[in-house]
Formats: structure tokens, sequence, C-alpha cells
């Protein structure tokens, strides 16, 4: 009877053994990441979608946002980590969120973006939602964008052209359009992690192909 307990215990033992070093690696290879991408939702989109017509703190009907920040991605050149361990906590204090609300208008948008994504930076909650801000920050909102008090109809390459154009050291491989039943989505930024524009070739293969989109107004 003891033999086989014993044999059991061995298989358990080197399976624990060979298992250990790739849930370490599975923990720090978030940390290796090669670069950011700074992910920009257009609001009025989402605010007339189901999913946004109960986010109160972003698509109330006194709320005017534009573009805002849906998030700040570490990534990989292929793929990216998600919901890396980290000695921060999971939940975002209100106090610390709630100072991100002009650029990342909601609570709940700021704790899973937090969870799933800056988890993987490698930096504190501040650290992270601070490099946030000065990855928006980094980049100049066209007039089409900024300044959309009635519904445009045009390209994606379009808008990216204005972008560039209002972007200068942006290129073209380092910026996607994307579309939602022919609506503008998002626009999606890739940036070194000290924050300069960069090419990311598999994120911008992610952009929209139609022929035209709808920008919404900010209303």
């Amino acid at each position: 009877m003891l033999q086989p307990l014993r044999a059991t215990l061995l298989l358990l033992l080197s399976a624990v053994a060979w298992f250990a070093p790739l849930q370490a690696n599975a923990q720090t290879k978030g940390r290796d990441f090669d670069f950011y991408v700074l992910s920009l939702s257009w609001s009025p989109t989402f605010c007339a979608s189901k999913a946004g017509a109960g986010n109160r703190d972003q698509c109330a009907t006194s709320r005017r946002h534009g573009l805002i920040v849906h998030g700040l991605w570490p990534q990989h050149e292929r793929g990216y980590p998600a919901f890396c361990r980290t000695g921060q906590p999971q939940r975002v204090p209100p106090g610390l969120a709630r100072s991100y609300f002009d650029i990342m208008p909601s609570i709940g948008l700021i704790g899973h973006q937090w969870r799933k994504h800056g988890s993987c930076s490698s930096l504190s909650q501040q650290e992270y939602f601070s490099t946030t801000r000065a990855a928006f920050e980094r980049l100049r909102i066209p007039f089409v964008l900024k300044g959309a008090a009635q519904e445009t109809r045009l390209s994606p390459v379009e808008l990216e052209r204005q972008i560039i154009r209002a972007n200068p050291s942006l290129e073209p491989q380092a910026i996607a359009v994307t579309c939602e039943a022919g609506k503008l989505d998002e626009v999606r930024i890739c940036l070194t992690k000290d924050l300069r524009f960069r090419t990311c070739p598999e994120v911008d293969r992610s952009g929209c192909r139609q022929a035209l989109i709808t920008v919404p107004p900010v209303y």
C-alpha cells in the first residue's frame, strides 16, 4: 500500500516542480511588453449603444464628451498581456479615479482598465494613470473631432490623415481608426514606453476597412 502512495506523491511533486517556473514566467511576462497602445473612444458612438445607455457617469445628458481615453494598453509586437498579477490593489480608490474623470469619465471604465491593462505595466496605480494622462496630452486632436458639432461622413483613411496632419511626427503605420456599425468607434495610437509615436503593424492592420464612416456629433 505504501509503494503506490509514494509513487503518487513523487508524481505530484514532479508536476509542481515542472509547473512552478511556467507560473513564474506567466506572472512576469506582462512586464516585458514592447510598447503602449493609447485607445481613444468616440463617446457619442458609445453613448448611443446599448452598453452606453446605462452609463450615467459618461453618458448623462449633461455630459459632452468627444474623444475619451478607453485605456493605455501594454502591447507585444504580437498580442498583449492582460490581468497580470501585481502588488497593487485591484480596486482603484474613488478619489484617484475621479481625478481622471475629465479624460476617462467612468469609475467602471477606470477600474476595468487598471485590472486588465494597468496591472501589466509594472507601474503603481498613480503612475499608470499619470502616464495615461501624459499619453493623452501627447496627442493633438484635429478640428474634425474637437469641434464635432454636427454629423460628419468621411473615410477612415481621411480621418487618419487629419490626425497625422495635427501630429506631424505620427506615421500612418502608428495609427488605426476602428468602426462599429458604420460609425467611428476608436482611434488607436502606438507609443513607446517613453511616449514617442512608433509604428505597430499588427495594430495598424486592425483598422476599419469601410469606405466611409459616420462621426456622430457631440451633443
